[in-house]
């Protein structure tokens, strides 16, 4: 499928939505009982139902098993991978998804876990931004296909190195050998790129992310591809072998030839006009931190 024109990261707000049953996808580990018993007391209040949502790796049980097309609202309950794995899990049924945060607010989650009775009042209410969260098309030369929201990765799994070569809309841009490469949205890039040296792109960047990983000698940075191009990867894992990670989550999908484009408005997050932006949290987080020189000078003033 050929790339979409890309979309502003918010976009009008939305009208008013009877919630009849709210989808709930929840962290396997951690204390969600603050966001779920929020839910629940919301629920129970407006004639609503709950229903959970059911997603590969994430099983805990808090109600009753239901679909997402049957939900008008899907809310994740835990962190950004607890996000992501809600939206894969919308994305068919394109419905919105709310991001409660039980611990540090991430880059996807929306609200704190004490926020939920207000965060679904403004939902219901019309008071919020369709947040659109684009993604990554890959499909392989045996014909698998896949969408990923964040990022998809193919790591070295032992001895040896992977040799890549990268060609963006059949122009060779390198070839590399190393510990493999990531491919991120603008989302993404947030994530394992940045960890990896990559820069930060903005949500509202028309535009996908190639970051090689620890390349052995040449020159081959981070590259910025814009939204209308198409990535094609040739990949050779060697005798040590690979693993391929969608959106963190490893799969058995058999790397080789790669063709990776941006597709605009794969899902559809809740946004609110005074949420924490991108840059804030990642400065919140620590994960930006100013010169130290910077810093000295301003407890001198």
């Amino acid at each position: 499928m050929p790339p979409t024109a890309m979309a502003s990261p918010t976009q009008s707000p939305a009208t008013a939505t009877e919630l009849s049953r709210i989808g709930l996808v929840v962290h396997p580990t951690r204390n969600v009982d603050e966001a779920i018993g929020a839910a629940r007391d919301w629920a129970a209040g407006h004639g609503a139902e709950l229903v959970q949502i059911s997603v590969p790796g994430r099983r805990r049980d808090v109600t009753r098993e239901g679909r997402p097309e049957d939900c008008d609202l899907i809310v994740s309950v835990g962190g950004d991978g607890t996000m992501l794995a809600a939206a894969r899990a919308a994305l068919d049924a394109r419905r919105p998804v709310l991001g409660v945060a039980c611990g540090s607010l991430g880059a996807l989650t929306s609200v704190a876990a004490d926020g939920v009775r207000r965060a679904l009042d403004r939902f219901a209410a019309g008071e919020w931004r369709p947040r659109p969260l684009a993604g990554l098309e890959v499909s392989s030369d045996r014909g698998d296909e896949l969408v990923a929201l964040n990022d998809i990765a193919v790591v070295r799994g032992g001895q040896g190195q992977i040799r890549t070569t990268a060609k963006v809309d059949a122009d060779l841009y390198g070839r590399f050998a190393g510990d493999g490469c990531i491919v991120s949205t603008p989302a993404g890039s947030s994530a394992y790129a940045l960890a990896a040296g990559g820069p930060l792109l903005a949500l509202s960047a028309e535009a996908f992310l190639l970051t090689p990983l620890t390349v052995h000698g040449g020159f081959c940075p981070p590259l910025v591809i814009g939204a209308g191009s198409r990535l094609e990867l040739e990949i050779d894992v060697g005798h040590g072998g690979a693993r391929f990670e969608v959106d963190g989550q490893v799969t058995d999908l058999k790397v080789g030839s790669l063709r990776v484009s941006l597709r605009a408005e794969v899902a559809t997050l809740v946004g609110f006009d005074d949420q924490e932006s991108l840059l804030a949290g990642l400065r919140r987080r620590r994960i930006i931190i100013d010169s130290p020189r910077i810093v000295a000078d301003r407890h001198r003033a």
